[in-house]
C-alpha cells in the first residue's frame, strides 16, 4: 500500500501572509467599499465597518484559521473530522466558491485584461458607457437573450483559467505562494502610485474630504434613530462588506491554515490578514474618490451625479476620468487595469486551491490531473457569462451566492466549531500553537453573535426577494441563474459525500515535520 503523502507546508510567514491577503485583497476592496462609503455617510461608515472587522471578520478568521490548523485539512475533512453529518457542508463552501463565484470572477478579471489593452489607445472613446455595454459587451436586453459568445472575453477568460493553471499546479508553497510573493507587492506599489498621483488633480482634495473623510454620524446613529431600518441597512451593509472582502465562508482560509506548521500564531496571522485588507480598502478608497472628484470638477457637475457603484465605477467611471487627464492617460489606465487583474488572480487562485485541496484530501488523484480538470470546466462554465447577457447573469448568480451561499457556509462553520467541535477547545488549541492568546470573548462571537449577524443578514435579504425582484429580473432569470445554482452545488456537494474516507484520513494527524514557528 502507498503511504500518503505529506501535506505541503507555507515555505515562510510572509509566504502564507501575503497568500492570505491575496485571496482576501480582491475587486470588491476597490469599487465595493468606496462606493458603499460614499452611500453610507462616508467617514462615519468607518465606525460601523470596524465594528464588524472586530466582532464578526476577526473572529471567524481565527475560526476558519483554526478549523484547518487543528484538523490538517481542507474543509470537507475538517467538517467530518468534527462531525461526520456535517461533511456536505463542509463541501458547499469550496464548491460554491468555484462553480459559482470563480465562473463569472474569471470573466471580470478579463475584462479587465480587454481594457488593460484599451488603455493605450484610450479605446472607449468620448462614451466610455455606450463603449462598455454596447461595443465591448453587446449587452442584450435581458437575461432570457442569451446571444453570442463575445470572442474577446472568452478568449482572455481562457487566459485567466490558463494562468491560474500554472500558478495552482504546482503545490501550494511553490504555486500559490510563490505567485502571491511576486503579484502582491506590485499590487500594493501601484496603489500607492495611483492614489499619489490621483490625489493631485483638481478636484480630488475637495472630493475626498467632503464625501470620503467627512463623517456624517447621523446615517449610523442606532441610538436615536433605532426604528429606523435605514439606519439598520447601513451597518447590515458594513458586517456584509466584511464578511465578504475576508474571503469568509470560501473554504479558503480553512485550506490555506492547514498547511500551516504545529506551532503557529493563529490569532496574530488573523490579526495581519484582517487589519491589511482593510487598510488596502480605505488607501484605495482615495484612489476612487479622487479620480472622481477630478472628473466631476472637470465636467463642472455634482460629485453624487458621477459616482457609480459595483463595474461601471471601473469600466465607465474610471475610463470617463482617464480620458480627461491633462497628461498620461494611457499610463494611468494601464496601471488602474493592471491593479484590478492582480487583485483578481490573487483571489481567483484561491479559490480554485480551495476545491483543488478538497478534492485531493479525499480521492486518491494527483494534484496536477486535478487542477488540470478543475480549471478546464471551470473555464466551459465560464462561458456562459460571456455571452451578450453575461453582465446580467452575472449580477443575478453574485446576488445570490453572496447573500445565500456563503453566508449560510459562514453559519454552518459557526455550528461546527462553536457547538460540536466546541468553542473553548478550539481555543484551547489556539492557546496551545503558540502566539497571541486568545479568551472567552471570542467563544461568546462564535456560539451567538456572529451567527446571530449573519443570519440577520440572510434575513433582510429574504424579505427584500420577497417585497421586489432582485434588479427587476424575471422570476425565470432569478430561479434559474440563482436559486437552482445554489441548490446544483448543493447536489454536488451531497455526492461527495458517498465517496467513503479512508479511515486513517478521518483520524487527527498532525504530521508536518515543522514544529517551529514560521520565519
Amino acid at each position: 500500500m502507498n503511504e500518503t503523502p505529506q501535506r505541503a507546508i507555507w515555505g515562510s510567514k510572509l509566504g502564507f501572509l501575503l497568500a492570505a491577503i491575496g485571496s482576501a485583497v480582491g475587486l470588491g476592496n476597490i469599487w465595493r467599499f468606496s462606493y458603499m462609503a460614499f452611500e453610507y455617510g462616508g467617514g462615519a461608515f468607518l465606525v460601523p465597518y470596524g465594528c464588524a472587522l472586530l466582532l464578526a471578520g476577526i473572529p471567524l478568521m481565527i475560526l476558519e484559521y483554526t478549523l484547518g490548523h487543528s484538523e490538517k485539512g481542507s474543509s470537507p475533512l475538517a467538517f467530518s473530522r468534527v462531525s461526520p453529518p456535517w461533511e456536505w457542508a463542509g463541501w458547499w463552501m469550496p464548491t460554491v466558491a468555484l462553480y459559482g463565484i470563480m465562473l463569472y470572477y474569471a470573466v471580470i478579471i478579463s475584462w479587465c485584461i480587454n481594457y488593460f489593452f484599451f488603455s493605450f489607445t484610450l479605446a472607449w472613446g468620448a462614451d466610455p458607457q455606450n463603449f462598455f455595454f454596447h461595443s465591448f459587451l453587446q449587452l442584450t436586453d435581458s437575461p432570457s437573450e442569451l446571444g453570442k459568445i463575445r470572442i474577446p472575453i472568452a478568449s482572455s477568460t481562457f487566459l485567466v483559467w490558463f494562468i491560474c493553471w500554472i500558478i495552482c499546479y504546482r503545490e501550494v508553497n511553490h504555486g500559490i505562494e510563490k505567485a502571491c510573493s511576486f503579484f502582491m507587492p506590485i499590487l500594493f506599489l501601484l496603489t500607492l502610485i495611483l492614489v499619489g498621483w490621483t490625489v493631485t488633480l483638481d478636484g480630488a482634495g475637495d472630493a475626498i474630504s467632503n464625501f470620503y473623510l467627512k463623517a456624517d454620524w447621523n446615517k449610523i446613529d442606532i441610538f436615536r434613530r433605532f426604528n429606523d431600518p435605514e439606519v439598520w441597512s447601513v451597518w447590515i451593509a458594513a458586517f456584509g462588506q466584511i464578511f465578504f472582502t475576508l474571503s469568509l465562508g470560501f473554504g479558503i482560509m480553512i485550506t490555506f491554515a492547514s498547511y500551516l506548521p504545529k506551532k503557529t500564531d493563529i490569532v496574530g496571522n488573523a490579526l495581519w490578514t484582517s487589519i491589511i485588507n482593510c487598510i488596502y480598502s480605505f488607501i484605495a478608497g482615495f484612489a476612487v474618490f479622487g479620480i472622481v472628484g477630478f472628473m466631476a470638477h472637470a465636467k463642472g457637475v455634482a460629485f453624487s451625479e458621477v459616482i457609480k457603484g459595483g463595474p461601471q465605477l471601473a469600466f465607465v467611471v474610471y475610463p470617463e476620468a482617464i480620458r480627461q487627464l491633462p497628461f498620461g492617460q494611457s499610463l494611468f489606465g494601464a496601471m488602474f487595469f493592471l491593479v484590478l487583474i492582480f487583485a483578481g488572480l490573487s483571489s481567483g487562485m484561491s479559490l480554485i486551491e480551495a476545491f483543488t485541496c478538497s478534492i485531493t484530501d479525499k480521492f486518491p488523484w494527483s494534484r496536477k490531473s486535478v487542477v488540470s480538470v478543475i480549471c478546464l470546466t471551470g473555464f466551459f462554465g465560464s462561458l456562459v457569462f460571456t455571452t451578450q447577457s453575461g453582465m446580467y447573469l452575472l449580477d443575478i448568480t453574485d446576488h445570490f451566492i453572496t447573500n445565500y451561499g456563503l453566508l449560510t457556509g459562514g453559519i454552518f462553520e459557526c455550528y461546527v466549531v462553536g457547538w460540536l467541535l466546541k468553542a473553548h477547545n478550539a481555543r484551547n488549541h489556539i492557546n496551545n500553537t503558540g502566539g497571541v492568546r486568545l479568551y472567552i470573548l471570542w467563544d461568546v462571537c462564535i456560539r451567538y453573535f456572529t451567527p446571530a449577524v449573519l443570519m440577520i443578514m440572510m434575513m433582510q435579504s429574504f424579505l427584500g426577494e420577497l417585497r421586489q425582484n432582485y434588479g427587476n429580473y424575471s422570476t425565470d432569470a432569478l430561479i434559474l441563474f440563482g436559486v437552482d445554482w445554489l441548490l446544483l452545488t448543493i447536489v454536488a456537494s451531497v455526492v461527495f459525500t458517498f465517496y467513503p474516507w479512508k479511515r486513517e484520513k478521518l483520524k487527527k494527524r498532525h504530521h508536518v515535520s515543522e514544529d517551529h514557528l514560521l520565519t
